[in-house]
């Protein structure tokens, strides 16, 4: 049984942008979904689509590549893990790698990107970074 499907979900899109793949399947969760909500707002990805076979959800995701065949995602990691949460005011979350990463927090407005949470003024727990 696994116990942390964002972990999980990420590193699945670690693997597969490494490779080069065009598209890999993750675990559905009502939070995995939001966490590739902002990676899709924010470019790093092209699209996902929640797939229903039986009882069970699945999320198609379909990665993002240059015009060289790089994939755009340099690094994703996740952060709060379900033995150690990472909460943050807003004030820490200014910016991340300068300005060209993104920190994915889960706040009490939802799941939003640092920059928007520091617009909001609202603080949360970190769930991953990806540059």
């Amino acid at each position: 049984m696994m116990n942390d499907i964002i972990a999980d979900g990420l590193t699945r899109i670690r693997n597969a942008s490494m490779r080069g793949l065009e598209y890999t399947t993750l675990i559905h969760s009502t939070l995995m979904e939001n966490v590739l909500k902002v990676f899709k707002d924010k470019g790093y990805i092209e699209d996902y689509k929640v797939i229903e076979e039986g009882n069970k959800k699945f999320i198609n995701v379909s990665l993002k590549y240059d015009e060289n065949g790089n994939s755009v995602i340099n690094e994703v990691k996740s952060i709060s893990k379900p033995g150690r949460r990472v909460y943050t005011g807003y004030e820490d979350i200014k910016k991340f790698k300068n300005g060209f990463g993104t920190l994915v927090v889960s706040t009490n407005k939802g799941v939003l990107a640092n920059d928007e949470a520091y617009k909001l003024k609202i603080g949360g727990e970190v769930i991953c970074s990806i540059w």
